[in-house]
């Protein structure tokens, strides 16, 4: 079982939902984003269930950072790095082969990194709108080239979502966001797609008897570092949105902790439900407390849209998933 429930009623954190992991020994585990934040949760808790947990990072030193705090509190956690740049499809494509190249089975992958709103419209190597890119279509890739692995373990896969996929829309007439960028409208964009690219992989997978689980999750609104101070987005200052999140977040007042905006992830990655689920916080309005399974939003309801998208993906990406016939 994994240890870190049974310290859940710790002092320092007295809010944190306490929910049970299975043993994960003798599983695989990739997690996205795992330098910090969310992914630094998520890793901690699959670790401490007995996972070996892949790291994939852009900057190996906060990596490394990251395996020191893991090893905190699970001294024999198996855990490593690879190199992994979301915003580049040449990055994500030679991860792809580096763990193919390992050929061991991939039980959970967790796609959970992520860009949030840059001031200005930014671009990926490969001249996609960055969060677009780098949220999507990297992510999108990424699961592509580790298909055989994800087949082979019967993986359950984890698109990590935010609330702002219940909000906007996708702009198909310009999903580059060339003519008129807005930071926020093109970060709902990039999680409502990326949200119909995980249920459409679960019914993909069903169709195709690829073995695979897909489900969803968001975090609701915690302390995360994606609305600080980030300068490779353009972000000098923390955001005042930021601000007030942490304060709220401090007093335990409607928003969730660092340490409880991980397990709605936690538990699509590990729960025995069947996929094409949607987990998130059960607090009010979602963004907060323990995590529970939830009405899918309006926007991923269109299998139409969800086909349109992934067909967009493939070819952008150029990334080939294998035909699902029924």
């Amino acid at each position: 079982m994994d240890n870190a429930a049974s310290g859940a009623h710790r002092k320092d954190m007295p809010r944190t939902p306490a929910i049970t992991v299975p043993s994960l020994s003798g599983k695989i585990a990739v997690v996205t984003g795992a330098s910090d934040g969310v992914g630094l949760g998520l890793a901690t808790r699959l670790a401490g269930a007995g996972a070996e947990v892949v790291m994939p990072v852009r900057n190996q030193r906060k990596g490394e950072a990251a395996i020191a705090k893991i090893r905190q509190q699970h001294p024999e956690a198996v855990v490593s790095l690879r190199e992994l740049d979301l915003s580049s499809l040449e990055s994500v494509a030679a991860l792809g082969a580096t763990l193919r190249g390992e050929d061991r089975p991939i039980h959970i992958l967790v796609n959970n990194a992520g860009v949030m709103t840059p001031p200005e419209r930014q671009v990926t190597a490969d001249g996609f709108e960055l969060q677009f890119g780098s949220n999507h279509l990297g992510h999108f890739a990424l699961t592509g080239h580790l298909l055989p692995l994800l087949r082979a373990g019967r993986a359950r896969v984890t698109s990590q979502l935010s609330i702002a996929a219940n909000q906007g829309a996708i702009n198909w007439d310009d999903l580059n966001w060339e003519r008129s960028y807005s930071g926020g409208r093109a970060y709902s964009q990039s999680k409502i797609a990326f949200g119909l690219f995980g249920l459409e992989l679960q019914r993909r997978s069903q169709a195709g008897g690829w073995g695979i689980t897909s489900n969803l999750a968001h975090p609701g609104i915690a302390p995360t570092s994606l609305l600080a101070a980030r300068p490779e987005v353009g972000r000098a200052r923390d955001t005042v949105g930021v601000r007030v999140i942490r304060a709220l977040s401090a007093r335990g007042l409607l928003v969730g902790t660092l340490e409880s905006a991980p397990l709605p992830a936690l538990l699509a990655a590990t729960a025995p439900d069947g996929g094409g689920r949607f987990y998130g916080p059960r607090g009010v309005g979602h963004l907060g407390g323990a995590p529970a399974e939830q009405a899918l939003y309006s926007r991923l309801r269109s299998e139409d849209d969800a086909r349109r998208i992934w067909q967009i993906s493939e070819d952008r990406t150029r990334t080939a998933f294998p035909v699902a016939a029924a």
